[in-house]
């Protein structure tokens, strides 16, 4: 007999109590002097950006990143006070509503710095901004060698506030020895962008380039404040950081089964036939897809847990469905649940094996997972949804 299924066979489920363990460990390695600005950009990389954003409010970060402005918009309007910085920013019909919604913008360009000038004129208020520079990356940012020139051009700017410098880290998660020297060339231009800045008058209290990998090894002590993303959501930016620093995941994805079906050997299983049963098999329908975010290139590569074992999937994933090879086991039934990453009983498949059979990153992973999936929040015990995340 089928079990009785009260909620959806697919959710997220989030907790929030790892999330909180996670910021403990971001300030114990940031320092008591250092702020927090916690990246909450992709939807808090796909675990819902006003409930993880309400929780990271309330545990005192300093700030909350984004990458555009119509993310920083939602979470004004889901009643968000904390400081909002636009990560990858605007373009200059956003220059009223960055006023409007009292966002912080990052920004690299004179002519929209002139624009945000005009409007903070017209308003009689002082905007904070951030100032990117581009240390080699070499995507957003203040070249590098022209950041007198900038900062020169910027001094005419009366109602601008440089609140803040940044620049990013290519690499920094990557251990050879080519890519620790491109780190630290990069730190090293950082550093020394600072003094052209600072002798044109700019005093920026917020100095910020250490991302997850940074902070874990603490590359940049002379930052007043750290960038954390994916190290707050409980994955690592690579194998080799897991030995440095405890994180607990805070996204665990489940379905259920469908069906159960015997299948005579030598049968195809799902589309264009990339699978075929060795021997009679029992094998599992799930609710579940790539258009939940369960990503394709899991066909006959991925794993999932069933009574606490993992167990392979075979065939194409398919838009709603996977199927799972369930010989093995015993008494399975319509309803079963089904781990796609996170705890099953003492078995665990985390994020980070998901992505390596994927062949991508932790990060697509999670961002990956769609708003079709229900997001469940738990908190000391109690399970609760946050309404309106998209």
């Amino acid at each position: 007999m089928a079990k009785k299924l009260a909620h959806p066979p697919t959710q997220a489920e989030i907790d929030l109590d790892a999330l909180s363990f996670n910021v403990a460990q971001v300030r114990r390695l940031g320092g008591k002097s250092k702020k927090i600005l916690a990246v909450v950009k992709a939807n808090a990389y796909g675990h819902g950006a006003i409930g993880i954003a309400r929780e990271l409010e309330a545990l005192g970060v300093d700030f909350l990143g984004v990458a555009f402005i119509e993310e920083g918009i939602k979470l004004r309007k889901a009643g968000i006070k904390k400081p909002i910085l636009i990560l990858g920013g605007i373009f200059p019909f956003h220059v009223k509503k960055i006023f409007t919604f009292k966002l912080t913008p990052v920004v690299f360009d004179l002519a929209l710095a002139r624009a945000l000038d005009a409007e903070g004129k017209r308003q009689k208020h002082a905007l904070p901004v951030h100032v990117k520079i581009d240390t080699g990356m070499n995507r957003l940012g203040v070249p590098f060698d022209q950041t007198e020139k900038f900062f020169s051009s910027l001094q005419a700017a009366n109602f601008l506030k440089v609140e803040g410098i940044l620049s990013h880290l290519s690499s920094a998660h990557l251990r050879d020895k080519e890519s620790r020297k491109y780190t630290a060339d990069q730190i090293k231009k950082f550093k020394k962008s600072l003094f052209p800045i600072r002798k044109l008058g700019f005093d920026p209290p917020l100095i910020h380039m250490a991302n997850s990998s940074a902070i874990i090894e603490n590359l940049i002590p002379e930052c007043t404040m750290v960038r954390a993303g994916l190290m707050l959501y409980g994955a690592y930016p690579s194998d080799d950081l897991k030995k440095a620093i405890t994180l607990k995941p805070v996204m665990g994805l489940k379905s259920h089964v469908i069906q159960i079906k015997v299948i005579p050997p030598g049968a195809p299983i799902s589309y264009s036939r990339t699978f075929y049963t060795k021997k009679e098999s029992l094998i599992a329908t799930i609710a579940i897809g790539y258009g939940d975010g369960f990503h394709y290139r899991l066909s006959n590569r991925g794993k999932v847990l069933i009574q606490g074992k993992k167990l392979p999937i075979v065939g194409s994933v398919c838009m709603d469905l996977i199927m799972a090879d369930v010989t093995d086991l015993t008494g399975i039934k319509p309803g079963e649940e089904v781990v796609l990453f996170g705890d099953q009983g003492e078995a665990t498949i985390s994020v980070q094996d998901v992505a390596q059979w994927a062949n991508t990153i932790p990060y697509e992973i999670l961002c990956g997972v769609s708003s079709r999936v229900p997001r469940i929040y738990k908190k000391g015990g109690i399970r609760f949804e946050v309404k309106n995340q998209t």
